[in-house]
C-alpha cells in the first residue's frame, strides 16, 4: 500500500453560496429525495470535498470535528456504491462509543429512506446479544459498530466481513485514546484488500497517521477549518431533557418565557403535526409547516405569524428555508440537529434586524457530544437553563391573571358589564367578590388553574442480588451489605476485584469505561477505584444482578478477561484504602468484547 496521499485539500468551514448543489455531486437520485426529505439545502464544505472522490473510489482520510456533517460526507457515497444482494455486510463503519454508533445508524436509515432493500444495523456493548445476532442473521449490508463489539462477533463468527466493499473509521482518534488501536488494526487487517476505506479524525496524531500509511492506498487528504459563527445578538442556553418530557419542559418555558413569536425546529414532518397540535390543545396559538405543506397555505401560514395573528410555528429545516419573520423572538430547538450548520441557520431565524433574540436547544443525555460539538463549531458556550419550577409556572399564572383584569378595566364595554353585574348583586344579594369568582371560572377552567406539584419519585422495590423477578419476603436471604456508601444514590456498596492491573497497563478511565458499557452501569455508580500490580479492586453496587454479574466476569479489558468476583480483602482489613477518589475523566466509555463461545 502506498505511503502517501494522493492529494490535499484545506477548505474553510463557511456555506459559500456559489458552492455546488447535492445534485452537482452526482449523487442517486433515491439519496438525493432522502437529503431533500431530511431538509438539508446544499453541502457543507467537508461534504462537497468528500463525497466525490469516495463516490469515485479513492480513500479518503477527512480531519473535521464532529457536527461539520462528516457523516453524511461518508455515508451518502457509501450508500450509492453498495451492493445490497446477499445478507453479507458491504459496508461496515466504527465508531468509538455506543452514543456515536446509533448516531450514525439512524444517519444511514435517513438517508436510505427510498432503498427498503437496504437494511442497517448497530452492534456496541451492553445491548443484547440476541438483539444483534438477530438482525446478522437477517442481513444487513450496513453494520455500524464499536470495535470490542465487533470483533467480539468475528471471533465468535456471527460476523462475515469477506464481502466488505466499504471501512469507516469514524472518530478515530477517539477510539485509539480508548485503547482500540490493535482492534482497529486487526479489523483492518482481516477484511478484504480491495476494500475503500474513509477515515475520519479531529486530529492527526502520530498513530492516525501510520494507520493512514499503512492500510490506506494513495488516500485523499481533507482538512477542515471551522470558523462557524453565530449572531451575537442571540442568546444561547440549553435545557438538558429527556425525550418523555420535553412537552412537559416546552410547557413550562411558553408559560414563564416572556415572548413574541416562536419557530419550534423539530426532525420530522409528523412531528410537525403532532407537536402543534398538542400545544393547540393547551391553549397555543401554533401551526405546522413542513415540506408536505401547499406553497398557498405555507404563505398563509407565515404570513399569521407575522401578523401576530399565530405565535408558534412547528417546523422542519427544509420547511423554513427563507423564512423571515422578525417578530420571532425564541427559536426553540426541540429536536438537536445533528451538524453545527443547521443549529446555525435554524437560531439564525431570530435576532435579525438589530433585534435581540433567544435560543434555546433541548438536549437528552445521549446527545451531550452534539452540544460540545455546537459550542467547539461556534465558539461560543451555551449557558445551561434550569426548567421553571411548578412555583415558577404558577407565580406567572397569578401574574398573568392580574394583568388580564388590569388590561380590561380601561375596556370600552366596561360601564354595560359593571351595569349587568350591579343589577345581579341587588337581584341575588350576592357579594361582587363571588360574582367575580364565578365569571372567572368561566374563562379559566378552577381546578387545573394551579400546576399540580411534581409526584414524589416511587421507590421501586429492591430485589436480591441473583434474584430474578421475585419479590424479597420475610425470611429470604437479606441483602449484602456493602462496605460503604454510595455518595450519589445512597445505594450500599461493594468491593470488587478484576483480573486486571498495571502490569496489563490498564487506567482507571478503561476500567470505567469497560464496565460501564458492558454492565449498563452510569460513572455515578462507580466508587473508589485502586490499581494494584496484577488487579485492582473497583467500588460498585452491592446490588448488582445476576444478568449484570454474568455479563462482567466475560468482560475484557486490554485483551483480558476480568473476571470480576467480590473482594473479601485481607483478614481483619478494609478491602480497600480510603484515599482521594481517583479522577476518571480522563476515561470515556469503552466497549470491551466479551469472552467467545466454545
Amino acid at each position: 500500500m502506498s505511503t502517501s496521499p494522493a492529494d490535499s485539500v484545506s477548505i474553510d468551514d463557511e456555506k459559500d453560496a456559489t458552492g455546488p448543489s447535492f445534485a452537482d455531486l452526482g449523487i442517486d437520485d433515491r439519496v438525493l429525495r432522502a437529503i431533500a426529505d431530511v431538509g438539508y439545502e446544499s453541502p457543507s464544505p467537508i461534504q462537497a470535498a468528500t463525497i466525490p472522490p469516495l463516490i469515485a473510489g479513492s480513500d479518503v482520510v477527512g480531519l473535521a470535528q464532529t457536527g461539520t456533517g462528516k457523516t453524511a460526507a461518508f455515508a451518502i457515497p457509501v450508500l450509492m456504491g453498495l451492493e445490497v444482494s446477499g445478507k453479507s455486510p458491504r459496508a461496515l463503519v466504527l465508531a468509538p462509543t455506543r452514543e456515536l454508533a446509533i448516531q450514525v445508524a439512524e444517519a444511514f436509515e435517513r438517508y436510505s429512506t427510498h432503498m427498503p432493500e437496504l437494511h442497517v444495523l448497530p452492534i456496541y456493548g451492553g445491548q443484547n446479544y440476541a438483539v444483534q445476532l438477530s438482525g446478522l442473521r437477517r442481513g444487513a449490508q450496513v453494520v455500524v459498530g464499536t470495535p470490542g463489539r465487533v470483533i467480539d462477533h468475528l471471533e465468535r463468527g456471527t460476523l462475515d466481513l469477506t464481502q466488505l466493499q466499504y471501512l469507516v473509521l469514524d472518530e478515530a482518534d477517539e477510539m485509539l485514546k480508548m485503547g482500540f488501536q490493535d482492534d482497529v488494526e486487526r479489523i483492518l487487517r482481516d477484511t478484504p484488500d480491495t476494500k475503500q476505506v474513509a477515515l475520519f479524525s479531529a486530529t492527526m496524531p502520530s498513530a492516525i497517521r501510520k494507520i493512514s500509511k499503512q492500510y490506506l492506498k494513495n488516500p485523499v487528504e481533507i482538512t477542515v477549518k471551522t470558523k462557524t459563527s453565530t449572531n451575537i445578538n442571540i442568546t444561547q442556553r440549553y435545557v438538558q431533557v429527556s425525550y418523555q418530557r420535553k412537552l412537559d419542559a416546552l410547557t413550562r418555558i411558553l408559560e414563564v418565557e416572556s415572548f413574541e413569536a416562536i419557530i419550534i425546529f423539530v426532525r420530522t414532518k409528523q412531528a410537525t403535526e403532532e407537536l402543534a397540535e398538542k400545544l393547540r390543545a393547551r391553549g397555543y396559538s401554533a401551526a405546522a409547516i413542513n415540506g408536505d405543506i401547499v406553497q398557498a397555505q405555507r404563505e398563509r401560514t407565515i404570513g399569521q405569524l407575522k401578523s401576530g395573528a399565530l405565535d408558534i410555528l412547528v417546523a422542519t429545516d427544509v420547511a423554513a428555508r427563507g423564512l423571515d419573520v422578525e417578530r420571532i423572538s425564541h427559536v426553540v430547538n426541540y429536536d438537536i440537529p445533528h451538524d453545527t450548520e443547521s443549529y446555525v441557520h435554524r437560531i439564525g431565524r431570530t435576532g435579525r434586524a438589530g433585534r435581540s433574540g433567544e435560543a434555546l436547544l433541548f438536549v437528552a443525555p445521549r446527545e451531550r457530544r452534539l452540544l460540545d460539538a455546537i459550542e467547539r463549531a461556534t465558539r461560543q458556550p451555551l449557558t445551561e437553563m434550569q426548567l421553571p419550577s411548578v412555583d415558577d409556572v404558577n407565580a406567572q399564572r397569578v401574574a398573568k391573571f392580574g394583568d388580564n383584569i388590569t388590561e380590561n378595566l380601561s375596556a370600552a364595554n366596561l360601564g354595560l358589564f359593571r351595569k349587568l353585574i350591579e343589577d345581579y348583586e341587588r337581584e341575588h344579594n350576592i357579594p361582587l367578590v363571588d360574582i367575580a369568582a364565578a365569571l372567572a371560572i368561566g374563562s379559566y377552567d378552577g381546578d387545573k388553574f394551579f400546576m399540580e406539584p411534581d409526584p414524589e419519585p416511587v421507590e421501586r422495590p429492591r430485589r436480591e442480588k441473583g434474584e430474578r423477578g421475585r419479590n424479597t419476603f420475610e425470611g429470604d436471604r437479606p441483602r449484602r451489605e456493602g462496605p460503604s456508601t454510595h455518595r450519589a444514590t445512597g445505594e450500599n456498596m461493594a468491593t470488587y476485584r478484576i483480573a486486571v492491573g498495571k502490569r496489563h497497563k490498564v487506567a482507571p478511565g478503561a476500567i470505567v469505561g469497560a464496565i460501564a458499557n458492558e454492565g449498563g452501569l452510569r460513572r455515578s455508580d462507580f466508587g473508589h477505584i485502586s490499581i494494584r500490580p496484577d488487579h485492582s479492586l473497583v467500588e460498585l453496587p452491592a446490588d448488582l444482578s445476576s444478568e449484570t454479574l454474568d455479563a462482567l466476569r466475560r468482560t475484557r479489558i486490554s485483551g483480558q478477561l476480568i473476571q470480576l468476583q467480590l473482594d473479601s480483602g485481607p483478614p481483619g482489613m478494609r478491602p480497600m484504602n480510603r484515599g482521594p477518589r481517583r479522577d476518571t475523566r480522563d476515561g470515556k466509555p469503552r466497549y470491551e468484547r466479551r469472552q467467545p463461545r466454545a
